[in-house]
């Protein structure tokens, strides 16, 4: 499957706001599921952008406006081919040991509730754990996102049985690890059976390292195993490590952001592609006034 993506962030201000960086894990990296067409950042104020790796291997973009700016807008566009691999990655650069997926943050650490869950879906086989726990989030939480924001922890989502993808996302890696499974959270973008929409927000699943198959990609907000509608973007141990824009200023009172994502599947993936040690002049970085 061919994706395109088409992605906004617009932050504006109440003031003009000094000194402001912003950190974004909005571009994805190659692995044998997926291959980057092409992939462009634009931003509407001039400014610099400076491309990295983090911790986990996420590619990572710093941004400086030039100066005091009272609007930042973000533009990212790009489209990917992904094949199917009924969630099983394979080909992606592992830069932790694995064992470094099974501790808990502060957005997942599990309270009694948690626990008592992970005792009884643990069937000693990794692999059959996690599809019980996918199946169980799917048919015990609703999905609500006035319930929970940013800042809300697996606890409280599971207490309420209600939340978004990321509060999925965090009640399954909390599980998960509680049953000695190394799992981690992936931001993402996901192509829906319902056609060309446009979303206030990216999407979220898991990952947890089965034996014999390695890293695979559980989605319990939809009750699935990831498939090629699925376009893999950042991972961490939960959403503050790879949440797509992060950043600090000087001033500017009080903010407010506006997000808008269009995921939709072109075509078919095109024919051969490069080596992944190719990808890098695949990606196309701008800013502008």
């Amino acid at each position: 499957m061919r994706i395109r993506v088409d992605y906004s962030t617009i932050y504006e201000y109440a003031q003009a706001a000094s000194d402001v960086l912003q950190l974004l894990r909005v571009q994805p990296a190659g692995h044998d599921g997926q291959h980057v067409v092409h992939w462009r950042i634009d931003t509407e104020v001039d400014g610099h952008l400076r491309r990295g790796e983090d911790a986990f291997g996420n590619i990572t973009h710093m941004f400086y406006p030039d100066g005091p700016v009272q609007r930042v807008a973000l533009h990212v566009t790009g489209e990917v081919d992904t094949i199917e691999s009924h969630g099983v990655l394979t080909g992606s650069f592992e830069r932790l040991p694995s064992t470094v997926y099974l501790r808990q943050t502060e957005l997942t650490v599990p309270d009694d509730a948690i626990k008592a869950l992970a005792r009884q879906l643990d069937a000693g086989d990794a692999l059959a754990s996690c599809h019980r726990l996918t199946g169980l989030l799917y048919d015990s939480m609703t999905f609500d996102a006035d319930v929970t924001h940013a800042h809300s922890d697996a606890a409280h989502a599971f207490a309420i049985r209600a939340g978004v993808c990321q509060d999925y996302a965090h009640v399954f890696l909390s599980v998960a690890r509680c049953m000695g499974i190394p799992a981690r959270y992936v931001s993402g973008h996901l192509v829906r059976a319902d056609g060309l929409i446009t979303q206030p927000a990216a999407h979220a699943w898991a990952e947890a390292l089965i034996p014999d198959l390695g890293w695979v990609a559980f989605d319990p907000t939809n009750g699935m195993c990831a498939t090629e509608a699925y376009l893999r973007v950042a991972v961490g141990l939960d959403y503050r490590d790879c949440a797509p824009v992060r950043g600090a200023r000087r001033g500017g009172g009080m903010e407010t952001m506006n997000v808008a994502v269009t995921t939709q599947a072109t075509g078919q993936a095109g024919g051969q592609h490069p080596g992944l040690g190719e990808l890098g002049s695949q990606t196309q970085v701008q800013s502008q006034s």
